[in-house]
């Protein structure tokens, strides 16, 4: 019987809601009555993907921590664009999500963090990877398979997953990446732009909850790049995968991001949504690639003229200056 302050919930059994406690279970469908406050806290846990608490780390041979105090909740299906000057902290604090720090770099870390309901410090990398993947700067670093395939296919047979299986998800990945028909292509005859695809397309394929990129247009023209972040947006609205991006090239990028996170000196400055974060002096104090398009509002906002809200690219700004023309004319 239903007692007081009780809810009812059907769910399938693979939802995160679970939070993998039915993982065994042999039936599609669990019948859940749980109290309410319990639900409240389930929701809570399943919106946080990635929770740090006063994290900080130092390297081994390091004077000063890379990056201190820094506090954070990503929440799933939010696409971040992690920014600031070099040598900032932005690549170290990456290799956190993923567990590559403490499990593969040595140092000392402090601090708590949390990704997916795991506690990174008590799970190996490999446990990690299934929920949390990395792009690289320099896609040739993680690139080494004859064939595109291959490589694509390379993670899925770590784990030993059925071929069947494989099959499918290898074929996903390339489908959703647009490379299908490189396949059989081998990885150092593609360009630039098409092996960043296949970094992605092999990261893609493990299906994670998350997908955290360090640079990847860094040594790609800007047409290309153009189309790189068009993927990775589509990753995000599409198939709702958590995006955290570290990268300069705001002017290309920032349409299509939730929200927009500074570091300086190993520090979180600036935190929020991109039209907040980069319309602020702080943020054109400290020296990060405000867009050009936020930056004329800025200079018309300061000689007297007023477009009502704040662009974030040139495709935009025309349309705001359209607007207020024929607000003009009328």
């Amino acid at each position: 019987m239903i007692q007081k302050d009780e809810v009812i919930i059907l769910v399938y059994r693979k939802s995160n809601i679970l939070n993998n406690q039915f993982k065994y279970v042999d039936f599609k469908y669990l019948l859940l009555i749980i109290d309410v406050q319990q639900l409240v806290k389930w929701r809570d846990v399943n919106l946080t993907v990635i929770e740090t608490k006063n994290l900080t780390y130092t390297y081994p041979t390091g004077a000063k921590p890379a990056f201190q105090d820094v506090t954070i909740n990503v929440e799933k299906g939010e696409f971040i664009v992690l920014t600031g000057p070099s040598g900032c902290g932005k690549t170290t604090i990456c290799r956190c999500f993923n567990g590559l720090i403490p499990h593969f770099y040595s140092g000392k870390l402090e601090g708590e963090i949390i990704v997916c309901g795991l506690k990174v410090a008590e799970h190996p990398i490999h446990e990690l990877a299934q929920h949390v993947g990395m792009v690289f700067q320099n896609p040739e670093n993680q690139l080494f398979a004859l064939s595109v395939e291959k490589d694509v296919a390379f993670g899925l047979e770590n784990l030993g997953m059925p071929r069947e299986e494989m099959r499918k998800r290898v074929d996903w990945a390339l489908n959703t990446t647009n490379i299908f028909e490189l396949k059989d292509r081998a990885p150092h005859e593609l360009s630039g732009g098409q092996q960043q695809r296949v970094a992605i397309a092999s990261v893609l394929a493990m299906q994670p909850e998350i997908i955290v990129l360090d640079e990847p247009t860094s040594f790609l023209d800007p047409l290309t790049a153009q189309n790189i972040f068009e993927v990775i947006n589509r990753l995000n609205k599409e198939l709702g995968i958590t995006i955290i991006l570290v990268e300069h090239r705001l002017d290309l990028v920032c349409k299509y991001v939730s929200r927009i996170i500074i570091m300086d000196r190993g520090r979180i400055v600036l935190d929020g949504s991109p039209r907040k974060v980069l319309n602020s002096e702080e943020a054109r104090l400290i020296g990060v690639g405000i867009p050009k398009a936020t930056r004329l509002y800025q200079i018309l906002r300061n000689k007297g003229v007023d477009l009502g809200r704040v662009p974030l690219s040139a495709e935009e700004a025309a349309k705001i200056f359209l607007e207020v023309l024929g607000n003009d004319r009328n």
